[in-house]
């Protein structure tokens, strides 16, 4: 299959485990679209990287670089969504540098 065919269906998983739960807690329709944008463009970068470190660390540094400016938006309206956006950049930035070294290598 095309790499760059993985790397959007990676993506697409990515951006859908983190959006699930906002969906359940019905959170706004905008902020719920953009984090589901931000971890499917994550899955079309991450696996592209070419760091000399594990996959898995150079997709908790990614994620979590690239979720900086989004906490720093974040952080004044809603305190405790910071503490989630943390956990998700590392869980699911570690997946994606995992999916994207298994599968397009």
């Amino acid at each position: 299959m095309n790499n760059f065919l993985i790397a959007l269906i990676i993506g697409l998983v990515a951006g859908l485990i983190d959006i699930i739960p906002m969906i359940i807690q019905k959170l706004d329709k905008q902020d719920t679209i953009s984090a589901f944008v931000h971890y499917f463009a994550l899955g079309l970068i991450i696996p592209f990287v070419n760091w000399t470190v594990a996959p898995w660390i150079k997709g908790i540094i990614i994620a979590l670089l690239t979720a900086i400016p989004i906490m720093i938006i974040v952080y004044p309206k809603d305190k405790k969504a910071i503490i989630p956006m943390i956990l998700f950049s590392l869980i699911l930035g570690a997946g994606i540098g995992i999916a994207g070294a298994k599968f397009i290598g």
